[in-house]
């Protein structure tokens, strides 16, 4: 059921390494060496699978038989990429822009061994009831969102009282599809 090889989760996440540790992985921290730039014409769709080989690719030369996890989660709105926020005001806006509307996250998962590559993402589609600017105010210098796609965490303050439907999977959304994740380990 689980890997026999050691495993590396490249990534210093704490919703991350969480859901891991929930799902009975025992796994290495490993901080990948590369920034989250991507090329400024590639489709927004491609993104997360770019950045979670480029992370994964990070460990190359540094691994022996360990199997190394790096993952990217990116949310969408329209055309609309939105990273992790640099400051107060670009979280806010993220959170008036994605209010009222339903938006999409993918997290890509990429799995690399010497031997082997597998990359695999999941999408979920996320609606947001419409917020005042009282509460993104509330979220944002409560929460301190900065550190997570589109500026928020389904598992914070405004995922319980702003997330009025979800289509797919939650654990995308946090940051790992984990359904996905155990079967392409097993298989790994």
């Amino acid at each position: 059921m689980f890997p026999q090889r050691p495993l590396i989760l490249a990534s210093t996440s704490p919703r991350r390494q969480h859901l891991m540790k929930e799902a009975g992985y025992a796994f290495s921290i490993g901080r990948p060496d590369e920034d989250e730039s991507f090329p400024p014409d590639m489709p927004v769709q491609k993104i997360p699978s770019y950045l979670a080989r480029k992370k994964a690719s990070s460990f190359q030369g540094k691994i022996q038989n360990e199997i190394v996890l790096a993952a990217d989660t990116v949310v969408i709105l329209g055309d609309l990429i939105m990273n992790k926020p640099a400051d107060r005001s670009e979280a806010v806006d993220m959170l008036g822009r994605l209010s009222g509307n339903t938006h999409r996250v993918i997290t890509a998962v990429c799995l690399y061994g010497n031997d082997k590559t597998d990359t695999f993402e999941d999408h979920t589609l996320v609606t947001f009831r419409s917020l005042t600017s009282e509460e993104i105010a509330y979220y944002v210098d409560h929460h301190k969102p900065y550190d997570k796609a589109g500026a928020y965490g389904a598992q914070d303050w405004i995922g319980m009282t702003a997330i009025e439907r979800i289509e797919g999977s939650y654990f995308t959304v946090m940051g790992l599809p984990m359904h996905l994740v155990y079967e392409h380990l097993r298989s790994f």
